[in-house]
């Protein structure tokens, strides 16, 4: 397939949309000095434009289950998410770029030590709506009752707000609002790994879904990803490994 018809595949209109979720700090962010966003995933998705021949449009999202929809509606024509097989269903993922883990949270004075005491009837846990981890734990806790806040970054400030038992989240966001929570601890271990990909609509065929795997493999072997997580001072998030053909 030539240069033109991956222009058609991807980006119809002559500029690739792109999906970003500012909700997961990990990924993007606003820049300090420009409010543009920036991080791993911009970076990937400036990347991609650039080997397509078309400009990058960035739309922004507060939350992964926005920027989700963005791409099964298809006003976006790729966007970066979780891996998770209820989004599965219309989206093509490439294989994860990055692995981060799930944590949770709980007050100093929680009687709660372990990961095993948190699925009991009286714990209320305060997840962001539409997050992979949202849509984990709605599967795998039985007795604990899920609270969504509106968006990832909001969850403590909710959980501290209502005073619930538990706040769970992205490790490196929930260890952020420890700095200005202190009265806090992370409990040892974690629930969950978040395996963070590329994602086509599955509207746009297999050809595009096989393609864009290969650059996320690409760029990991090349070396692409590390420099960037790097460059923006993300700390925890592990490479994943290659993974070869689709």
């Amino acid at each position: 397939m030539n240069l033109k018809e991956l222009k058609n595949h991807f980006a119809p209109t002559g500029v690739l949309r792109v999906s970003i979720n500012l909700g997961n700090p990990v990924l993007a962010n606003r820049s300090k000095e420009t409010d543009e966003p920036v991080g791993v995933s911009v970076d990937l998705a400036k990347e991609f434009a650039k080997e397509l021949g078309v400009t990058a449009e960035m739309i922004l999202f507060d939350s992964a289950g926005k920027s989700v929809e963005a791409v099964t509606q298809e006003y976006a024509d790729i966007g970066f998410f979780a891996i998770d097989p209820l989004r599965g269903k219309l989206i093509n993922f490439t294989a994860p770029y990055i692995l981060i883990t799930g944590s949770y949270l709980v007050p100093n004075t929680s009687p709660i030590q372990s990961m095993d005491e948190i699925d009991q009837f009286n714990n209320r846990v305060v997840v962001g709506k539409g997050s992979a981890y949202d849509l984990y734990l709605t599967r795998v806790l039985k007795n604990a009752t899920i609270i969504q806040a509106a968006t990832s970054p909001t969850v403590v400030d909710e959980f501290v707000e209502i005073e619930a038992e538990v706040a769970a989240g992205v490790t490196q966001q929930l260890e952020f609002d420890l700095k200005r929570f202190p009265n806090h601890r992370l409990l040892p271990g974690h629930f969950m790994n978040i395996k963070q990909a590329m994602g086509v609509p599955k509207s746009k065929g297999e050809f595009a879904a096989e393609y864009l795997w290969f650059f996320v493999e690409r760029m990991k072997e090349s070396g692409f990803v590390a420099r960037s997580l790097q460059r923006h001072g993300i700390k925890g998030a592990l490479i994943a490994p290659l993974e070869g053909s689709a």
